[in-house]
């Protein structure tokens, strides 16, 4: 078997990631009660939504020490969902009329 170039984390950096998304979820349940925010809170939700989804497929997908072709698929996977859910909500938006 081969080596690989790079070691996998140890259990203490994957404690410090769930403490990390601890805090991210944390500050995501903040931010929904907060009136003040009101105009803002549905892009601030986003951005946190997707660096905790980084964190997670970079760390306990143990996707960044995969090789570049599975980084790969996983993306077209990634672009081609949200593409395919749109084109059905469009299809069933036309088909059903308004």
């Amino acid at each position: 078997m081969t080596e690989t170039s790079h070691p996998y984390p140890a259990p203490r950096d994957y404690w410090l990631i769930a403490l990390i998304l601890a805090v991210i979820t944390g500050a995501e349940v903040a931010i929904a009660y907060v009136d003040s925010l009101d105009f803002v809170v549905v892009p601030m939700l986003i951005v946190l939504a997707v660096v905790k989804f980084v964190i997670v497929v970079g760390w306990y997908m143990h996707l960044r020490y995969e090789s570049i072709l599975y980084r790969r698929l996983f993306l077209i996977g990634l672009i081609a969902a949200p593409l395919l859910f749109g084109a059905v909500l469009f299809t069933f938006g036309v088909l059903i009329g308004d």
